[in-house]
């Protein structure tokens, strides 16, 4: 059987309303990642996580702190924003940071939305990549990046090392769409082969919807499989993705709009050529928030997301059968000070217990900052 890997006759599913919910509260573990006084940690999801056995490695914002309002993320725009690494070698229990940009290896956070590139740090220019990635080699990992997130075009780093030294940045395709504002969600096939979920920019420049793009030459040439479902009225973004056999994926994005704040699903059994709706697992996030969804070594679906509505609080769900049905909510935790929390990535690790990373803060006026939730599913 080839390795997958992810930082990823239709069945259309009926959504299934769950009103009740788990709670692991006492039975997790919360670990701070990255917490420094005055400083705003954020957005896991928008730059991936991997994991090697016991040793995790996940991207992550810093900038600084400031209370913009209720509604707003509470980072000061008008300060500089970076892109960091954190590496635990023991299963989550402890990290370190790393700078990607003091080995030369600026990896820019971008995002209009967001804060601007540290003064004194420049990029380097954007390659056309030469193709020939062996996506299979033991110690790689990608982290593909957007230049704003309503527009504009993307680019991705790779490296061989885990993550210590990275090649880039590399220009990835319009598709012929108005804008890629990307994040970092692929699916290893096999040595030349990667299948990658983007958002693309909707008809009027506003985000988005997700795409399914694939290189079958190492990286040097990419072509668009597939829109994901009909131009959203609001937006339907940030895909989270795994291959479930030969031409079946699933795919779980962020919508929102008028109406609604949700996590849906759709599902390929072509290979990515077509994609149809396969249910709502989530069917409130309160103002909106993406999720992670990964295998687990047994075969069950996890979907780890967060909740912008009290309590504040970060949860799974898992599913048995492929994503056909998912059981109860889980709560991780629920001790969130305000809406600004979220953008999970969860990896398993050696023993079988899932690490959930993603950026949380303890009330409105206070810093946000990165954590890890240690849990067992099988609890």
């Amino acid at each position: 059987m080839q390795r997958y890997l992810r930082t990823l006759a239709v069945l259309i599913c009926v959504p299934v309303a769950i009103a009740s919910f788990t709670s692991l509260t006492s039975a997790a573990e919360n670990v701070d990642i990255y917490r420094v006084p005055g400083r705003f940690g954020g957005w896991p999801a928008n730059h991936g996580a991997w994991v090697w056995g016991d040793e995790i490695l996940v991207g992550l914002s810093a900038g600084y702190h400031k209370n913009n309002g209720a509604g707003f993320h509470a980072i000061d725009h008008e300060k500089g924003e970076e892109h960091l690494l954190a590496r635990s070698m023991d299963g989550g229990k402890t990290w370190k940071i790393e700078n990607p940009s003091e080995k030369g290896a600026l990896i820019p956070v971008g995002g209009a939305l967001h804060g601007i590139t540290p003064p004194g740090l420049k990029e380097k220019e954007w390659q056309d990549c030469p193709g020939g990635i062996d996506f299979t080699h033991p110690d790689f990992c990608l982290t593909a990046r957007m230049t704003d997130t309503h527009c504009g075009p993307a680019r991705f780093y790779y490296s061989m090392d885990r993550g210590h030294n990275w090649q880039g940045p590399f220009r990835l395709p319009l598709f012929d769409q108005p804008g890629i504002p990307a994040r970092t969600d692929y699916i290893v096939d096999d040595k030349n082969t990667m299948t990658m979920f983007l958002t693309a920019s909707k008809a009027d420049r506003k985000e988005g919807r997700p795409i399914c793009v694939r290189t079958t030459d190492g990286g040097k040439t990419w072509k668009l499989l597939s829109l994901i479902g009909p131009e959203p009225e609001g937006y339907s973004i940030m895909p989270s993705s795994v291959r479930l056999g030969p031409n079946e994926l699933l795919t779980s994005v962020r919508v929102r709009d008028d109406k609604k704040r949700t996590i849906e699903l759709y599902r390929s059994t072509d290979n990515g050529k077509t994609f149809q709706e396969a249910g709502t697992p989530v069917a409130d996030t309160g103002l909106g928030n993406p999720s992670s969804l990964i295998v687990l070594k047994d075969g069950r679906l996890c979907l780890t997301y967060g909740v912008r509505k009290p309590p504040f609080r970060m949860c799974a769900k898992l599913s048995k059968d492929g994503g056909r049905t998912w059981g109860e909510e889980i709560t991780l935790r629920d001790d969130g000070g305000c809406r600004d929390i979220g953008y999970p990535r969860s990896v398993e690790r050696a023993d079988g217990k899932v690490v959930t990373i993603y950026y949380f803060n303890d009330s409105e006026d206070t810093d946000r900052y990165v954590a890890a939730t240690i849990w067992d599913p099988k609890s």
